[in-house]
């Protein structure tokens, strides 16, 4: 007891918001941090998945991780990233649980640290990571574990998934925040183009070199390098980037001066480079280099119950001072669709409805014809698959409530994340 009760008094001086549990998910204390951010009055002799979630019952038998149990099985601390239901709305939150031992070595005790992540939101955002789908989190969790390092992470997903925003957000959230985060597009690049920007040139290097041009890697100095498609390098080109990440060090074109380079790495490809090295497209050694920390970015169509909260998103962030409105029929229309160019083509979309709207509600009539032209209607004609059947229903449901996907779930009589995972097909 005295024991718990020093651990107590520890808690309440620290920044973060903590929790400290039995091992039946009671609250036993919450410190100061907790009170102020969550103020959601005495927790104490509650669960922590009733506090944090509204279940009945441990995430782990509603559809989600759930560290504790993660931490009594294997008795090490666990790490899992949670939608949490707060004063201020639903927050992605980064859950640390460890468990508290008593002189004997048993497991008395968890304590569950919160920290909000700034980099997502659940919500419209006017900047920034959005969405709160399975699969988004899955993604957002594997963002949170490496930014705060110098290891390189390869970025792996289609065209058009936002492979250049989750790079910014890892810089924006590494200890390199503070330096510039540079971009090099290598698509379409020739083996002189490639080594002048990459790695600059000294004046009358080449015909045309009228004064020394600081190049990519330099520019990157005390920030991140972003090459993106990087599957795209002819493998002529390949070496020179491997020699660059083996040694760290580089020559502008036409100098003799070794330079050293001082830049986080961050590479992005649509193509599938474990292929392109087995037929010899791409260099073995090379990729081993780029795929220390690999995340997949989700296509749209795998995060569908993201698809309203990216519309308004966006729809906020084309035209702020409007502040449109999507109408039931608009929505219905946006998740019939497959997105195959993803958040990109979404935002095309976006674009042009609301050019096409004189007011500041969205209409199907503003939408291509090729959007949706057959939404999903709660009842079907022909005979298809149960579950074909029910997600239509759900997206229609969905695209029809006013309110939000916890009181959706609770008329259904399902759980909130049983609803994600229905909707995520």
């Amino acid at each position: 007891m005295r024991q718990l009760q020093e651990l107590i008094s520890f808690l309440e001086t620290q920044p973060d918001p903590q929790i400290v549990m039995d091992a039946d998910y009671r609250i036993v204390a919450a410190n100061a941090a907790y009170r102020r951010h969550y103020g959601q009055g005495e927790v104490v002799g509650k669960t922590c998945y009733a506090v944090s979630h509204g279940y009945d019952k441990p995430c782990d038998q509603c559809g989600e991780s759930c560290p504790l149990a993660a931490s009594r099985a294997s008795g090490e601390p666990a790490r899992v990233l949670h939608l949490h239901h707060t004063p201020h709305g639903e927050e992605h939150v980064d859950v640390l649980l460890t468990p508290v031992r008593d002189a004997r070595g048993r497991i008395t005790h968890f304590v569950e640290r919160m920290q909000v992540v700034r980099e997502a939101s659940s919500l419209p955002a006017q900047r920034g990571l959005v969405g709160k789908s399975p699969a988004f989190n899955r993604m957002l969790e594997l963002i949170r574990r490496v930014a705060p390092s110098n290891t390189t992470a390869l970025l792996l997903g289609e065209s058009g998934t936002g492979k250049e925003l989750v790079a910014q957000a890892i810089h924006e959230h590494s200890p390199r925040r503070d330096g510039p985060f540079v971009v090099v597009e290598c698509s379409g690049l020739t083996e002189t183009l490639f080594e002048s920007e990459l790695f600059g040139y000294e004046k009358g290097a080449f015909t045309g070199a009228n004064q020394r041009k600081i190049g990519l890697v330099e520019a990157a100095a005390g920030g991140t390098l972003f090459l993106d498609e990087v599957g795209d390098i002819p493998l002529s080109l390949q070496v020179k980037l491997l020699r660059l990440l083996e040694t760290g060090t580089f020559r502008r074109v036409g100098g003799v001066e070794t330079l050293r380079a001082d830049f986080r790495l961050v590479a992005a490809t649509h193509r599938e480079l474990k292929a392109m090295v087995e037929r010899g497209a791409f260099r073995t050694d090379l990729y081993y280099r780029l795929s220390v920390f690999p995340i997949g970015l989700p296509p749209l169509r795998e995060r569908r119950e993201d698809i309203l909260l990216l519309a308004e998103t966006l729809a906020a962030r084309l035209a702020p001072e409007r502040k449109p409105t999507l109408s039931a029929g608009f929505r219905e229309r946006l998740l019939a669709h497959d997105f195959p160019g993803n958040v990109r083509e979404l935002r095309n979309i976006m674009e042009r409805a609301l050019l096409m709207a004189d007011g500041d509600t969205l209409l199907p009539e503003h939408l291509p014809p090729e959007v949706g032209a057959q939404p999903p209607a709660p009842v079907v004609e022909e005979i298809v698959p149960l579950a074909t059947a029910e997600l239509r229903y759900l997206q229609w449901a969905l695209a029809h409530h006013d309110g939000d996907r916890k009181s959706l779930a609770r008329k259904l009589g399902i759980s909130e994340r049983t609803l994600y995972r229905k909707l995520a097909g």
